[in-house]
């Protein structure tokens, strides 16, 4: 395995889902001190749906996130911070004040087969900001190896220093990963990364296969906290990783002490894979959709995994949440 493994926490972005955007800066500064003093190289800072993301739609944010990504930075002298965009909910200009507040980073996130819509924001974050930027290339269960590295290439040629594959769903398997995440190494020049779910428990194999194929970004949550069953758990990956011998350069007893002492009280039910987050990972939904899916067969009376096999049958992608209540009442009246 690759002994060169950078490591990416995203309990302040994917973890945004959990506590409903209402993340306040008094909650995040602890955790990124303590994330700071684990060494952990990067840490991602914005709305659930990237920057710009507080809205009816997608759940309004407590404090602003550029004031987040701000506080942040104040916080940590040595991990860098990092914010996620998706074109069409954050702008350009959203981005320009992110990295005014300090951002290092920026992850622009398209759906698997939309890379040419992020064209703008990567040539721009690039070229007039100088920032760091990775091509986010989300739901990539819904696209074969090779749809993969095409929009992989489009990423890299809009001048991407990074292209991640995103198993947004938690829907893919160890052999899945391992052979898009290969094919994207063998044909880029650019580094490759992996962002994993657990909905199907295999966050930290799914990990460990895109580790193996070659990636030297990943991505971890403290105490897994993240959209339906989370994310590849931070604390546990460093410590699987040291006994590969793998060196993240993350320190193991104080990434355990920020996800057990600072993140876990922030979590109102743990983590775990439950009826409707395993549902997410056999249907290949966005994982983000649990919650909405909850609440909708709540009001029409529905079971939630309905809603959501429904909702994986139709190829539904991250940023049609409108279409979970309109799928919820269709089924209603179905039974009726």
């Amino acid at each position: 395995m690759s002994k060169d493994i950078t490591l990416l926490e995203v309990a302040l972005r994917d973890g945004s889902h959990v506590v409903r955007h209402q993340y306040t800066k008094e909650q995040i500064v602890p955790i990124v001190e303590g994330l700071n003093r684990a060494r952990v190289p990067y840490i991602e800072v914005s709305h659930g749906d990237g920057i710009g993301g507080s809205s009816v739609q997608y759940g309004f944010s407590k404090e602003y996130d550029i004031d987040l990504v701000k506080a942040a930075k104040d916080a940590s002298d040595f991990s860098k911070i990092a914010v996620l965009l998706l074109p069409g909910i954050g702008t350009v200009e959203d981005l320009k004040l992110a990295r005014d507040a300090g951002a290092d980073m920026v992850r622009v996130a398209t759906h698997v087969t939309e890379a040419d819509v992020s064209a703008q924001h990567i040539k721009y974050a690039k070229e007039e900001l100088g920032m760091e930027v990775v091509g986010f290339l989300m739901m990539a269960h819904m696209a074969s190896p090779e749809k993969v590295l095409e929009q992989a290439k489009l990423m890299e040629s809009y001048g991407a220093d990074i292209v991640y594959m995103t198993d947004s769903a938690g829907a893919l398997l160890p052999n899945e990963v391992k052979e898009r995440i290969k094919l994207l190494v063998d044909n880029l020049d650019v580094k490759v990364g992996f962002h994993a779910h657990n909905n199907l428990g295999l966050a930290v194999a799914n990990t460990l296969a895109a580790i193996e194929a070659g990636a030297s970004f990943v991505d971890g949550s403290a105490r897994a906290m993240g959209a339906g069953a989370g994310n590849t758990q931070t604390e546990v990956l460093v410590a699987v990783l040291d006994k590969l011998g793998i060196d993240s350069g993350v320190d193991l007893y104080e990434i355990m002490d920020v996800a057990q002492d600072l993140v876990a009280p922030l979590i109102e039910q743990e983590q775990i894979i439950d009826k409707d987050s395993l549902t997410l990972g056999y249907a290949g939904v966005y994982s983000s959709f649990r919650l909405f899916a909850q609440r909708a067969a709540e009001k029409f009376g529905l079971d939630s995994r309905d809603i959501l096999v429904e909702l994986g049958k139709m190829g539904v992608v991250g940023g049609q949440e409108d279409m979970i209540v309109d799928v919820a009442s269709q089924l209603a009246n179905k039974q009726e």
